[in-house]
C-alpha cells in the first residue's frame, strides 16, 4: 500500500485519536484537524514529538485546504447525546457543510474517503439485528434528530459523490464503542456507569433496563474501520460487536469489574431512545475478514485504569 498522507477530521476526539495512532503505526503521515468543540488536545498529547503527525485547529464547516493528500477520514461530529443536544445546530452543520467540504477536497485531490456514520441511522429499529439494507425508523424532528438526520444526510452526500464524481468513498456505521479516551461525562452508557460506580454514586438506568446495546472495544472498531478504508466496498458497512447486552446486565458487569457497592437508580426513559441495538456484521466478516476480539468483561478491565484516572482528576479539581 505504501506510505500515504492522510487527513483525519475530528482528530482530537475519542475514536479519531485512536485512528491517528493506528495510521501512524502503519507508517503514514497524518494531519489532524479539529475545532475542539468536543475534542480534547489531551487525546493527542502523546503525539507531540511525532514528526509524522501535524495538527490544525480548524472548523471543517468553513472553507479550508490542507494541501494534497491521499486519503481523508471524516470523523468530525459531536457523538454523545450530551454534546449533540447542546450543540444541535453545529451537529447539523458538520454533517452537511462539513461533509460536503471534505468530499470536495477528496474530489479535488483524487483521494480516498471514509465517512464515520452511525447505527443511529437505524433509529429505534423495527428490524433486529440491524442489517445495512434496513432503511431505519427515525423521528426526523425529535430531540435526537439533529444527530440522526445529520448522519443520514452525510450518507446521502457520500453516496452521491461516489455516484456522480467517482470519489473512492467508504461508509462505516459505528455501533456503541468504549475504551480509554471516551469522554468521562458524556452521557453514554459505559462512561456513565464506570464513573458512577467509581465515585460510589447510584448507577442510572433509564426505563427498566431491558433495552439492549452492543458494546465494541475501541481497538476492534478502529481495526474494522481501517480494513474498510482499504477495501473496495462503497456501501454502508456495520462495524460493532454483535453480542447483545441489556442495560441492566451491563450495569451489573460494571459493578463486578469496579468492585463498587453502588446501587442502581431507575429513571424515566428519554424520548426516542432505541429499545434494541445490535449489528448484523455478516458483511464485515465476509468482505473484510473482520470481527471483534475483545468481549465486554475484558474491555471494561482494559478501560478501568483510564476511568480511575478521570475520577482522580475530578477529586483533585474539587479539592483545589
Amino acid at each position: 500500500m505504501g506510505k500515504r498522507r492522510i487527513v483525519v477530521t475530528g482528530a482530537a476526539g475519542f475514536l479519531a485519536s485512536h485512528l491517528c495512532d493506528v495510521l501512524l503505526s502503519e507508517g503514514h503521515d497524518v494531519h489532524g484537524i479539529d475545532n475542539l468543540a468536543t475534542g480534547k488536545m489531551a487525546n493527542l498529547a502523546h503525539l507531540a514529538s511525532e514528526p509524522r503527525f501535524s495538527f490544525a485547529e480548524q472548523d471543517i464547516c468553513q472553507s479550508f485546504d490542507p494541501g494534497p493528500f491521499d486519503y481523508i477520514f471524516n470523523m468530525a461530529s459531536p457523538a454523545s447525546p450530551a454534546d449533540y443536544m447542546r450543540l444541535g445546530i453545529e451537529t447539523l452543520q458538520v454533517g452537511s457543510s462539513g461533509t460536503l467540504n471534505t468530499l470536495e477536497l477528496a474530489k479535488k485531490y483524487k483521494a480516498g474517503y471514509l465517512h464515520a456514520s452511525t447505527s443511529e441511522c437505524y433509529g429505534d429499529p423495527l428490524v433486529h439485528p440491524q442489517v445495512e439494507t434496513y432503511w431505519g425508523n427515525v423521528n426526523p424532528i425529535g430531540p435526537r434528530s439533529v444527530y440522526d438526520e445529520a448522519k443520514r444526510f452525510s450518507e446521502a452526500a457520500v453516496a452521491a459523490y461516489e455516484r456522480y464524481h467517482g470519489v473512492n468513498t467508504h461508509l462505516v456505521r459505528i455501533f456503541n464503542t468504549y475504551g480509554p479516551r471516551l469522554q468521562a461525562n458524556d452521557g453514554r452508557v459505559i462512561s456513565n456507569f464506570m464513573m458512577q460506580a467509581l465515585r460510589g454514586d447510584p448507577l442510572t438506568i433509564y426505563g427498566d433496563g431491558s433495552q439492549t446495546r452492543s458494546f465494541c472495544y475501541v481497538s476492534d472498531l478502529i481495526d474494522g474501520i481501517v480494513k474498510l478504508a482499504w477495501s473496495n466496498e462503497h456501501l454502508p458497512t456495520n462495524i460493532g460487536n454483535p453480542v447483545e447486552w441489556t442495560i441492566l446486565e451491563c450495569a451489573k458487569e460494571v459493578l463486578a469489574i469496579t468492585g463498587s457497592k453502588s446501587e442502581i437508580s431507575f429513571q424515566p426513559l428519554p424520548q426516542d431512545d432505541p429499545k434494541q441495538r445490535r449489528p448484523d456484521i455478516t458483511k464485515a466478516r465476509t468482505l473484510l475478514g473482520w470481527e471483534p476480539k475483545v468481549m465486554l468483561h475484558e474491555g471494561l478491565g482494559l478501560s478501568l485504569p483510564y476511568f480511575k484516572s478521570c475520577v482522580a482528576a475530578e477529586k483533585s479539581t474539587t479539592a483545589v
